[in-house]
């Protein structure tokens, strides 16, 4: 993995020369700011792993930036540089918060060295954190597959930078987890997190609960309310579903993350937002944007960062790990007596692809197992049938030869979740609430069965 390196001159000749030669000696990717103002910029919107600062510069001074990266609780390594040979205002630098300090006539390959030890040291309080956390049960990304490492240490780059986050992935592959995990590690318990599911709101009411009204803005509004980015404070938003968002309400989302102000529903007084947004989503928005169900600048503007959630089958080493963090969860959840997994069944599980709801269908699956057997163990005999391989019932096959009872099953079933898309415009939440079914990834995976899409049905 590249290490990006920052660094921070006001004698622009300087910078560059010094960014190009650790970018020839260390391989780093590098970024010059000729300020302390540009540099706090830049840290707050890009993945930097070190800074390699100034102390002597005008305006904000290097002083300055170790003091205000305190203040946001910035851990990103510093290695101060200064010519002017005043080794007590490097100490004074170290006690402000800086990893170490280079002479700038000092050899780029000693330079190097140190950003390296600088970069581990960083990587080793990160780790630290994640495991303290795993320990304390605090986070719920279990796994040691190399996309979940990946993943984590995504995160833990991201984490501090106040920048939005899209996070993508399938059904059921713990998107709300990460952003659960980027507020932990970011602004943490100090701020608040909340979470709306953009799917879930009604569209007259998509403007109230984001960004609140004031009493008397609409029939039943008795007193005013403040929405979910006034709530959120200096923590976390989080929207989910954000693709589901209709395209009124994707406008205004725009122009409150464009001019970080809101006005309440109702209101006319301008109030500042400093809540930092990650979205979430299972859709491909770049088609949604093609589509025009999805606005391309909202699209830019949420995706400053993007973090691909694996999807369970792409880490079926993880099954284990998971299988038994699950069974703790599920054994508190119902109150029942902790249970185990034998081998075999483990490895069944481990075989599995998963593709209908990814860990939620592992977490339903286990689930099923453990109030199926009255065994402390729990055996292959156990797993529902579409695990075994075996299943036997008559559900609905697509695939199914013409006229038998499957064929005219699936047939009908199509039919019928065909008339209550369109009925719905194509909402997938609203559609599988009038069904009756759990969630809308139910009603998903009947639409993966029959081949139905939003795009694709209405292009046909």
């Amino acid at each position: 993995m590249t290490t990006h390196v920052l660094v921070v001159d006001d004698v622009p000749a300087m910078a560059e020369q010094y960014a190009y030669d650790l970018k020839r000696v260390g391989g780093y990717s590098t970024i010059v700011a000729a300020g302390g103002n540009e540099a706090l910029d830049l840290i707050s919107r890009e993945p930097i792993d070190c800074i390699v600062l100034d102390l002597e510069m005008p305006v904000t001074d290097g002083f300055e930036v170790l003091r205000r990266l305190q203040q946001r609780a910035i851990e990103t390594p510093v290695i101060v540089y200064t010519g002017t040979g005043s080794y007590d205002r490097c100490i004074q630098a170290v006690k402000l918060g800086a990893y170490g300090f280079v002479d700038k006539a000092e050899p780029i390959e000693r330079v190097v060295q140190e950003i390296e030890n600088a970069v581990s040291r960083g990587r080793l309080v990160r780790e630290l954190k994640t495991l303290q956390s795993r320990v304390d049960g605090e986070t719920s990304l279990v796994g040691d597959s190399a996309p979940m490492r990946a993943l984590r240490d995504a995160i833990a780059r991201v984490a501090p930078i106040p920048s939005s986050v899209l996070v993508v992935g399938e059904s059921g592959t713990g998107k709300e987890l990460i952003a659960r995990e980027l507020h932990r590690l970011g602004p943490g318990e100090k701020a608040p997190l909340v979470a709306v599911n953009s799917a879930a709101l009604p569209e007259q009411l998509v403007e109230s609960e984001l960004f609140g009204h004031e009493r008397g803005a609409f029939t039943g509004a008795d007193r005013l309310r403040r929405g979910a980015f006034e709530t959120a404070g200096s923590g976390t938003l989080f929207l989910d579903e954000v693709g589901e968002l209709p395209l009124p309400a994707q406008a205004k989302l725009l122009r409150v993350l464009e001019q970080r102000t809101l006005t309440r529903l109702g209101g006319d007084r301008p109030i500042a937002i400093s809540a930092r947004v990650v979205a979430a989503t299972h859709r491909d928005l770049e088609r949604e944007v093609e589509a025009g169900r999805f606005r391309q600048d909202l699209f830019y503007r949420l995706n400053v960062h993007m973090l691909k959630v694996p999807p369970l089958r792409d880490r079926l080493s993880d099954v284990p790990l998971l299988v038994e963090h699950l069974l703790r969860s599920i054994a508190s959840h119902l109150r029942m007596r902790q249970k185990a997994v034998a081998p075999d069944a483990v490895a069944l599980l481990a075989a599995y692809d998963w593709r209908r709801n990814n860990v939620r269908e592992l977490r339903n699956c286990l689930e099923r197992m453990m109030i199926a057997s009255d065994a402390a163990v729990i055996g292959v005999a156990d797993a529902p049938p579409e695990i075994r391989g075996d299943d036997r019932d008559e559900t609905a096959d697509p695939e199914a030869p013409p006229g038998t009872f499957k064929a005219l099953k699936a047939q009908a079933e199509r039919q019928i979740i065909v008339a209550a898309l369109e009925k719905h415009d194509w909402h997938v939440t609203r559609t599988a609430e009038a069904l009756g079914l759990a969630d809308h990834s139910s009603l998903l995976k009947i639409m993966r069965r029959h081949g139905l899409s939003k795009g694709a049905q209405r292009d046909a």
